[in-house]
């Protein structure tokens, strides 16, 4: 059984393009204080992971740092 592609008018292919709904969408509901208050919280969280990896980080980002080979030799000054 074989169907048959009935061929569409090029002119109604070129007006689909500029084809405008009448329909205007529902308007935005707006966020609540308590939505508003809850992104704002999660987004300070994030951001003081962040700074606080940062400044963790830090020192062992430092060049020379040689506490951990004081460490390590005092160690082996005490057998």
């Amino acid at each position: 059984m074989s169907r048959r592609r009935e061929a569409v008018p090029f002119a109604f292919v070129a007006e689909s393009d500029r084809f405008r709904s009448n329909v205007t969408p529902p308007p935005r509901e707006r966020a609540t204080a308590s939505q508003i208050l809850g992104r704002t919280l999660i987004g300070l969280t994030v951001v003081a992971g962040l700074v606080g990896s940062l400044v963790f980080g830090m020192p062992s980002l430092q060049p020379g740092d040689a506490s951990g080979h004081r460490q390590q030799s005092e160690a082996s000054h005490g057998r």
